[in-house]
C-alpha cells in the first residue's frame, strides 16, 4: 500500500509546564482565526469549560478545537499541565503529528515541562518551541533558551528534533514573533510556522479503517461520546465496526455508527463522513471504551493497547458514617458511591479502584493528592456525601528487594528560606543535587524524594516560608526503599460532645493551638476542631457556655477576642490528617474527625495496633 498525505490537515498538541500559557494562547488564536463574531461573547481561557478548571485556573481535561487557516484546518488539542493528569498527556500524543512546547520566558523549563517533552520525543514529534510571556520584567529568553536545549539532551533527543524552531509570544496580548527584539503584532507568524513546520497526516491508500478512542466526553442528550483520531480509512454514518481493545484473544464487539461529529472552534458539527487525519466525536454507541479501536468487522486491524503510567498513591473512600450523616446531601449509599467510583474509571485510565475488606469502602489509586482532590471536590459537587483517608503511597516487591515510588522535586523559594526548606526535606530523605541562583533574590533547589515525603509536605512548607515557596513534582520511577523517616506529627484538638460552638468556649481553646472553626458552627462527638500546639491528641469542650450569676461586674460582658479559624481547603485537609482521621466531605462542608467518634474508642483502638 502506498502511502499518502492530507496536505489540508495539521494535527498539534500544546503542551507545558501548569500555568506557562497554553490555554491562554489558543484563546488569542480562535479569536484572531475569525471563529466568534464580532458580537459573541466568549469567557476567558474558552477551552476551560469545567468549572473546577476555572476556579483552579488549570487545564484537567484535554479539549480539542479546530480553526481554519489558509485553506488548512490546524486542529489544537490543550492538553493539562499539571502532573497528576500527565494520563491526558500521554494519550493525547497518539493524536498529534507535531507539538508546540510553552516555556515560560521567566521561570523556564520546569519538571512537568520535562515530563511533557519525554512524551513527545517518545511519540518521534519534533516539537516547535514557544516562549510564551516575553513582556515579562524578569524575563530570561536567552537563558531559558539554553536551558530548554539542555533538556532536549537530557532527554536523548535525535539531531532533527534538537533542531527545533522557537517563536516568541506574549499569549494574552495575542502577540507572536520571530525575534524577540521584534514586536509582534498578531499570531500570524505561529499560524505560519504550524502550516509549515508540522508534518500532515500520512495514511496507507485503501487501508482498512483504523481509529483509536483516545478522549471520552459525556452529553446527557448523547450519551458517552467517544474522540479519536482516524489513522486510516474513512468512516461514515450507518457503517457498521468492530470495537477491539486490542488485547489478545479478544473477539471485540459489533456496533453501529449513528452520529459523527466534526470540530470547528469550540463547536461541535455533525457530519455525514469522515477520513483519514480527521479528529472526529462519536456518540451513540453503548458501552465505548477508552483505548478501543474502531476498525473494518470483515479485515481487522486493531491498533495495540493504549499505556499509561502506574498510578502509586492510594485513598480509600467510604460512606459518611458520622453523626451529621444525610443532613448536606442525597446520595449516600455505599451501591451509590461504587457506581460513580467505577463510573470514572471507564473515563480515566490512571484511575484504578479496588474493593476492600468491607462493602462500604473502595481503594482508589491514582497518581497524585490533586488529582484525587479534583475527584472528590466533583464528586461533592455531584451530592455526594463521603469519608476520605489518609493517602498513602504503594509499595512492589522485584527481585526480593522492596521498591517505592521517587518524585523529581523543584522548590522556588526566596533565598532566605534556604535552610528552612533543605532542613525541611531532609528529615523526608530527600537529596539535593542542584541549586542555581538567578542573582534576583530567588533560588531554585532541586531534589529527588521518595513519594511519602511530599505527603503533608506543601502545606507544611508554605507555612514555614510565609506562602513563598513554589513546589513543583514529577514521577520519576520505583527505587529501593529508603526506610522509615520520623516527621513531627502535630496533635489535634478534639470535640467530646455534640451541640453548637461557642465564643467563650474558643477563647480559652485558641491558647492550645489553632482553631478550624467558628463560633455557632455545628460540632459532634470526635470531629476535629483544630491543631494542637504539642504532639499529642486533646479532647476538649467547644460547647462550653459562660455561667450567669447574680454579681455585676464591669468586666462580666466582656467582649471575645477570637484568632481568624483556618480555612481548611480539601487538599490541605487530606495532606493534613493522619492514619486514624478522615475527611468528611459533604456538598457545603469539608470536615476532619477521628475514625473512632469517642475517646474510649479511639484509645481501645491504639492499644490494638501496638499489640
Amino acid at each position: 500500500m502506498s502511502i499518502k498525505t492530507r496536505n489540508n490537515i495539521r494535527n498539534v498538541a500544546i503542551i507545558a509546564h501548569v500555568d506557562h500559557g497554553k490555554t491562554t494562547l489558543v484563546d488569542g488564536m480562535l479569536h484572531q482565526s475569525g471563529m466568534f463574531g464580532d458580537r459573541e461573547k466568549v469567557a476567558e481561557r474558552a477551552l476551560d469549560s469545567m468549572d473546577l478548571e476555572r476556579e483552579k485556573g488549570i487545564t484537567i481535561m484535554a479539549k480539542n478545537t479546530a480553526i481554519p487557516y489558509k485553506g488548512v484546518t490546524i486542529n489544537i488539542v490543550d492538553t493539562p499541565g499539571h502532573a497528576d493528569f500527565g494520563g491526558e498527556v500521554q494519550r493525547i500524543l497518539k493524536m498529534v503529528d507535531g507539538c508546540l512546547l510553552l516555556v515560560d520566558a521567566s521561570e523556564g523549563p520546569l519538571p512537568q515541562t520535562r515530563y511533557v517533552l519525554s512524551n513527545a520525543l517518545q511519540n518521534g514529534l519534533s516539537p516547535i518551541v514557544v516562549i510564551n510571556k516575553i513582556d515579562r520584567p524578569d524575563a530570561r529568553i536567552e537563558e531559558v533558551l539554553d536551558e530548554v536545549l539542555e533538556l532536549f539532551f537530557d532527554l536523548d533527543a535525535s539531531e532533527e528534533q534538537c533542531d527545533f524552531t522557537v517563536v516568541f509570544t506574549v499569549a494574552r496580548d495575542g502577540l507572536a514573533t520571530l525575534d524577540y527584539n521584534t514586536p509582534g503584532t498578531d499570531l500570524r507568524p505561529l499560524f505560519d510556522l504550524l502550516v509549515e513546520k508540522v508534518p500532515p497526516p500520512s495514511y496507507k491508500e485503501d487501508h482498512p479503517l483504523q481509529l483509536q478512542i483516545t478522549s471520552l466526553d459525556y452529553s446527557d442528550y448523547l450519551g458517552r461520546i467517544g474522540i479519536g483520531r482516524i489513522l486510516n480509512g474513512k468512516i461514515a454514518v450507518g457503517q457498521n465496526v468492530l470495537m477491539t481493545a486490542g488485547l489478545e484473544n479478544e473477539e471485540g464487539r459489533k456496533a453501529k455508527i449513528t452520529q459523527l461529529f466534526g470540530f470547528s472552534g469550540l463547536k461541535r458539527i455533525p457530519i455525514p463522513e469522515a477520513e483519514h487525519g480527521d479528529i472526529i466525536a462519536i456518540a451513540g454507541i453503548e458501552g465505548i471504551r477508552l483505548g478501543d479501536t474502531l476498525t473494518d468487522p470483515e479485515t481487522p486491524c486493531p491498533l495495540p493497547a493504549l499505556k499509561i503510567d502506574e498510578p502509586s498513591l492510594e485513598m480509600v473512600f467510604s460512606i459518611n458514617t458520622s453523626p451529621f450523616s444525610g443532613k448536606e446531601g442525597s446520595l449516600l449509599t455505599s451501591r451509590q458511591l461504587r457506581d460513580r467510583l467505577y463510573k470514572e474509571i471507564q473515563g480515566n485510565p490512571s484511575i484504578q479502584i479496588e474493593d476492600t475488606d468491607t462493602t462500604d469502602s473502595f481503594k482508589v489509586v491514582g497518581r497524585g493528592e490533586l488529582q484525587m482532590a479534583i475527584l472528590i471536590e466533583t464528586m461533592r459537587r455531584e451530592g455526594f456525601e463521603l469519608s476520605v483517608g489518609k493517602p498513602t503511597v504503594r509499595t512492589r516487591v522485584e527481585d526480593g528487594k522492596l521498591l517505592e515510588p521517587f518524585e523529581y522535586l523543584v522548590i522556588d523559594c526566596p533565598e532566605a528560606y534556604i535552610g528552612t526548606v533543605t532542613g525541611m526535606l531532609g528529615s523526608r530523605k530527600a537529596k539535593m543535587f542542584k541549586m542555581v541562583n538567578h542573582s534576583s533574590g530567588w533560588v531554585r533547589l532541586e531534589f529527588e524524594i521518595p513519594m511519602r515525603g511530599l505527603i503533608g509536605l506543601r502545606a507544611a512548607l508554605i507555612v514555614d516560608s510565609r506562602g513563598t515557596a513554589i513546589l513543583n513534582n514529577i514521577f520519576l520511577g520505583w527505587r529501593p526503599h529508603t526506610g522509615e523517616f520520623k516527621r513531627a506529627i502535630s496533635g489535634v484538638l478534639i470535640a467530646d460532645r455534640i451541640g453548637r460552638t461557642t465564643a467563650y468556649a474558643l477563647e480559652n481553646l485558641q491558647e492550645r493551638g489553632v482553631m478550624f472553626i467558628s463560633p455557632g458552627d455545628e460540632v459532634y462527638s470526635g470531629r476535629v476542631v483544630g491543631e494542637n500546639s504539642r504532639s499529642d491528641d486533646m479532647w476538649v469542650n467547644p460547647t462550653k457556655e459562660k455561667k450567669l450569676t447574680n454579681v455585676r461586674a464591669a468586666s462580666s460582658d466582656e467582649t471575645y477576642h477570637l484568632h481568624p479559624p483556618r480555612q481548611m481547603s480539601l487538599e490541605m485537609a487530606l495532606e493534613f490528617i493522619e492514619d486514624d482521621e478522615l475527611v468528611e466531605v459533604t456538598p457545603s462542608s469539608i470536615r476532619l474527625r477521628k475514625r473512632y467518634l469517642t475517646e474510649e474508642a479511639t484509645r481501645k483502638a491504639k492499644r490494638h495496633e501496638t499489640r
